[in-house]
């Protein structure tokens, strides 16, 4: 015996997609450029992310969007550079101070990408997410000061924990990143 289809079923309807939002966009290319912190050689170059990166950052409607696109582009060429393995290899194998110097644009992009955000946030009255990418942009300066604290104090410990530190930074500040995509402050410049 033949089952009748379920008539609802045939009501339901595909809901309607809708484009990445800006801050998604932003979002997935600080996935790519985070994932090679787990390995010696990125298969899927940094340099991708920052494109995401730059993508989403052109169509946000924050006033330092000019200044997050040039630090972000800055970061784009700054992975470029050292992707190749003939420049990663001595890279991995250089003086904290070379990783250090190496790793600054990217926590300057956090600091000033959370501060945008922050203050975006805290104009539309959205205080949590006003206080969580406050939060995150004071916390790239402590991470950014971590690494030569620990080399004057010689404390391998210290050092450890700078490197954790800069993960968990950026998973925290890509998880409130896809948490915030929808609020108005992060809308497309042309979706007024």
């Amino acid at each position: 015996m033949r089952e009748q289809p379920d008539a609802s079923a045939e009501r339901r309807e595909r809901p309607e997609r809708t484009p990445m939002t800006p801050l998604q966009k932003v979002a997935m290319g600080l996935v790519i450029v985070a994932l090679d912190t787990l390995g010696r050689y990125d298969l899927l170059p940094d340099v991708i992310g920052w494109g995401l990166v730059v993508w989403g950052l052109g169509s946000l409607r924050l006033p330092e969007r000019s200044t997050l696109l040039a630090i972000a582009s800055v970061c784009g060429l700054v992975s470029l550079a050292v992707w190749f393995p003939q420049v990663n290899e001595p890279v991995h194998d250089a003086e904290l101070a070379l990783k250090w110097a190496l790793s600054l644009p990217d926590l300057l992009f956090i600091f000033l990408f959370s501060r945008s955000l922050s203050s975006a946030a805290a104009g539309t009255g959205d205080r949590k997410f006003a206080g969580r990418f406050g939060v995150i942009g004071w916390l790239a300066c402590i991470v950014a000061a971590l690494p030569p604290i620990a080399d004057a104090a010689d404390s391998t410990t210290m050092l450890g924990y700078a490197d954790v530190s800069f993960v968990l930074l950026w998973i925290w500040l890509i998880w409130n990143l896809f948490a915030a995509h929808a609020t108005p402050y992060a809308a497309a410049r042309d979706s007024r």
